[in-house]
């Protein structure tokens, strides 16, 4: 198997410690002078195949952090160079990219992939050699292995296979919906969310009157909508990586699928090109977010960071707001240096250690790590999609397209059901 190595040390704007209250993400102190070799960060990331959207803004993230910390004088002194790989969204290719990482280009320290499915197989290479890995966007990877040293930088808290679910089915209990059509994609990811649902339908005294798997492989929903139909639920929770979630939205169309709920756990609805992509199709679903910017959800250092973001965005061919991934991307990583900060160290126990005991600030918010290395408390959303008229991209730059309908204490509206009437 052959790697195309990127590489990347680039020195731009200074900047200040980054939390929730930085006066901004950019201003700040003069940097510190770097001596020594560089502290190598490795990580293999989707680049190309079905999580190439995704994976691409969250390497942006990680490349402009890398600038940023090089300009305050890098960690411990020392500057940082970011090694990568494509994954290229096969989880196969996984294990050997950290073999790569580790035993042959000597990294000091590593990033986890993006995605539950890539995230898993590099699990026992990384717990074979120790090191603490961060994974973005993994859904209760360490359910299996109960690795001391693994860190989810997902919002799932601990109750992670339901949190996915968890505010869908509260609305539909609050609007009374009795029954429910579960379908998943045949991978970790979709089975370890359709579990969850499985869990949040007992917890409401829902009906399961459907629950199917397809193959990841699948590219023709129209016969698994048409059979979810016959099934006649209230509500329709897919849990679906970006490709399928583009082709179950487009069959639910043309089949005129009408549950009075649809959504739940769909990757993709999230990323600005698939939103752009199927417009006013979108109206009335009903999905998870981990971020949307919400009054509440800004803070000087994430607006800071998304301004250098988008500004780059264009040139980068990567997501034009960079919502869904970037905002992650610069996080985790972020995290991972400020663990080494904390710790004075570049020993894995050490970072791990630090990571375990303290609340950490990033642009995302504090973040702090409880049992199997999730986060204590969820920040799990799902939104209704609403008012989408047309392809245009500005109109997903704000909240105009979007209602937060859970949790109660981060809502910006009621959610409209049934479904049909928010399309109109």
């Amino acid at each position: 198997m052959s790697f195309r190595l990127v590489t990347r040390r680039v020195a731009v704007l200074a900047v200040s410690a980054i939390s929730a209250a930085s006066l901004s993400l950019f201003a700040g102190k003069a940097a510190q002078a770097q001596s020594g070799e560089p502290i190598k960060i490795g990580l293999g990331i989707a680049m190309t195949g079905g999580l190439a959207g995704p994976g691409k803004q969250a390497l942006l993230g990680v490349q402009i952090w890398e600038e940023q910390i090089n300009k305050k004088g890098g960690l411990l002194g020392r500057p940082v160079k970011l090694i990568f790989y494509d994954d290229q969204t096969n989880a196969s290719t996984v294990p050997g990219i950290y073999t790569k990482l580790i035993d042959v280009d000597k990294v000091d320290l590593i990033l986890g992939p993006y995605a539950t499915n890539m995230i898993a197989p590099a699990m026992p290479v990384v717990m074979q050699k120790g090191k603490t890995i961060i994974g973005l966007f993994g859904l209760a990877v360490n359910s299996e292995f109960n690795y001391p040293k693994y860190f989810a930088m997902i919002p799932t808290g601990q109750n992670t296979k339901p949190s996915f679910t968890e505010g869908f089915f509260e609305v539909a209990a609050k609007n009374k919906l009795q029954t429910v059509a579960l379908v998943a994609a045949d991978a970790e990811f979709a089975n370890n969310s359709c579990e969850g649902a499985r869990a949040n339908a007992k917890k409401h005294n829902m009906k399961v009157v459907y629950d199917r798997k397809y193959p990841p492989a699948t590219t023709d929903f129209t016969p698994i909508v048409r059979a979810i139909q016959a099934a006649n639920p209230d509500a329709v929770v897919i849990c679906s990586y970006p490709p399928d979630s583009v082709g179950m939205v487009r069959a639910a169309n043309e089949v005129g699928l009408k549950p009075k709920m649809i959504g739940g756990s769909m990757v993709g609805l999230q990323i600005s090109a698939i939103k752009t992509q199927l417009g006013p199709l979108m109206n009335g679903w009903i999905n998870y977010e981990t971020w949307v910017p919400s009054k509440q959800a800004l803070n000087p250092g994430i607006e800071a960071f998304l301004k250098e973001y988008q500004s780059r965005a264009k040139a980068a061919g990567v997501d034009p707001l960079g919502y869904y991934l970037g905002t992650w991307g610069y996080a985790y990583a972020e995290l991972l240096g400020k663990a080494v900060e904390g710790a004075k160290s570049l020993n894995d126990d050490k970072i791990a250690e630090y990571l375990r005991q303290n609340t950490i600030p990033t642009i995302m918010g504090p973040i702090k790590f409880g049992k199997n290395g999730e986060w204590v408390e969820s920040g799990m959303m799902q939104v209704q999609y609403k008012n989408i008229k047309g392809n245009d991209l500005d109109q997903f730059r704000g909240m105009d397209t979007q209602t937060i309908v859970a949790p109660a204490k981060l809502a910006t509206g009621e959610a409209i059901v049934p479904f049909e009437k928010a399309q109109k």
